[in-house]
Parts: structure tokens; sequence; C-alpha cells
């Protein structure tokens, strides 16, 4: 596996920053987001490190790819969830603030507030854990 020391999500996928980790396999890890469009938004990241769209490998894409879709199930189960958007930002005019490839997982509520492009603002760390907990598969 790849990783890069200035890369904010490999340190999150190596352990070095603490995350609200609800997922994991041999090619991805998905974490809540710190900056939540709403209740459950978590991303979904490859484990090598990439930088965008444009260069992830498709093995990764579509490790990925199946990742989102487990990880949706769970937010529809779990949180009720009405309806999801999976969004991924590439390049920095597209929203990218971090040159990681990852795919945001927004759960979608009819009174959720979420419009794009949202204002990332800090969440409450409690409704992030209390999601996380309910989202997560992990030992």
């Amino acid at each position: 596996m790849s990783v890069d020391a200035n890369c904010l999500f490999c340190t999150i996928i190596t352990g070095q920053i603490p995350s609200q980790r609800i997922d994991e396999d041999d090619r991805t890890v998905t974490f809540m987001d710190i900056n939540p469009g709403s209740t459950g938004h978590a991303l979904i990241v490859p484990k090598q490190h990439t930088r965008d769209l444009l260069a992830i490998g498709q093995d990764d894409l579509t490790a990925c790819a199946v990742t989102a879709q487990r990880i949706t199930r769970r937010a529809v189960q779990a949180l009720g969830a009405e309806g999801v958007n999976l969004i991924n930002c590439c390049g920095s005019v597209a929203w990218q603030t971090v040159f990681h490839f990852h795919l945001h997982m927004v759960p979608r509520y009819s009174d959720d507030g979420f419009h794009l492009p949202w204002v990332s603002t800090p969440g409450d760390p409690a409704a992030i854990a209390a999601a996380a907990n309910k989202l997560c598969v992990c030992v």
C-alpha cells in the first residue's frame, strides 16, 4: 500500500490521526466526515494513495463503488435515510480540498437542509459518533 505522509486521509488510514471509522476491507476505509452535510455523512477512500478520479486505478475505483453501495444500504436501514447523494469532487475548482480520491456518501432526509455547494462547518462530535455507532460494523 502506497501512502503519502503529507496526505490527511493517508494519516487517517494509517491511524496517525483518529477518526470515526465505520467500515474497512482490503482496499477501502470508510470514516465519518467531521464537517457533515447531514446525519451519517461518511467518506469512502481507497487505502492506496491516489490524487483524484483521474488518477485512481479501476480496481480501487470499483472497490470504492462497492463500498459506497454497502454503506448506502446501511444508511437507509440504520439511519432511516430517504435517499443518498454520492459525491466526488475532482480538482480544486470542483471543491476538492483533500487530494486523495474519496467519495462523500451523504444520506438525505426530507428536512435536512443540505444544498450544494454546502458550506463545510464543524459538526457536533456526539452526533457524529452516534451516527458512526449505528453505521459501524467494525470489530
